[in-house]
């Protein structure tokens, strides 16, 4: 990824932050047939291993698990929002006519290597911990949990999975947020976003800026 020093975002704990909350990730394999990416949601243990590590499953039908071997190199991108910044947001742009048009995003990717776990116990501590999670989330006043299904029902549904753990060798996070534009650009950019409702990019362009100037 071509990361400039002032797009660069290196917090470890920013970046497992980011994560947490944007859980659903592309992992990006090279197996015997080429690259290979699958959409899964995945769940971080930032004290497994040295540098940490990632959990998720596979539909046993998907044939990412018998094309890798444990040890492959794997890729898991996770995107934090993007949008597209129009040149006419700049004040300098009305002055100096000099700007074009660009997005802005915040990535990060997770280098490490594969290792599959056709593990029952392993499959349902990852089928259990991302509901709880993400049930949590919904708001709802009784999340759905296992036990709301039968015991057969879940014993067949899991064996129908396959585990798969990525050990965090590498992590990089790359916060594009016009942070090469002047402060003013920058601020008039994030209020145009504001005012089309894409807020959360938005938000992060100003939570970016000095003190100062979010004051």
């Amino acid at each position: 990824m071509y990361l400039p020093q002032h797009f660069e975002e290196a917090r470890v704990e920013e970046l497992h932050r980011i994560i947490s909350q944007y859980p659903f990730g592309s992992l990006v394999v090279n197996g015997p047939y080429g690259l290979d990416a699958n959409h899964l949601p995945f769940e971080l243990h930032a004290k497994v291993g040295e540098c940490g590590s990632l959990f998720a499953h596979v539909a046993r039908e998907n044939t990412v698990w018998k094309e890798t071997k444990d040890g492959d190199e794997a890729l898991v991108i996770f995107r934090a929002g993007d949008a597209y910044i129009s040149p006419n947001w700049y004040p300098s742009k009305h002055e100096f006519h000099r700007q074009v048009p660009t997005w802005n995003y915040r990535v990060v990717h997770v280098h490490g290597k594969i290792k599959i776990r056709d593990d029952e116990k392993f499959v349902r501590g990852v089928v259990a911990r991302l509901t709880r999670t993400h049930e949590a989330r919904t708001g709802g006043e009784r999340p759905w949990r296992m036990t709301d299904s039968s015991k057969e029902f879940i014993d067949q549904m899991l064996t129908a999975i396959i585990g798969i753990e990525i050990e965090i060798i590498k992590i990089v996070g790359k916060w594009k947020l016009s942070q090469n534009r002047e402060e003013r650009d920058r601020v008039s950019a994030a209020e145009e976003l504001r005012k089309r409702d894409e807020r959360a990019m938005s938000t992060v362009m100003l939570d970016a800026l000095s003190p100062s100037i979010q004051e």
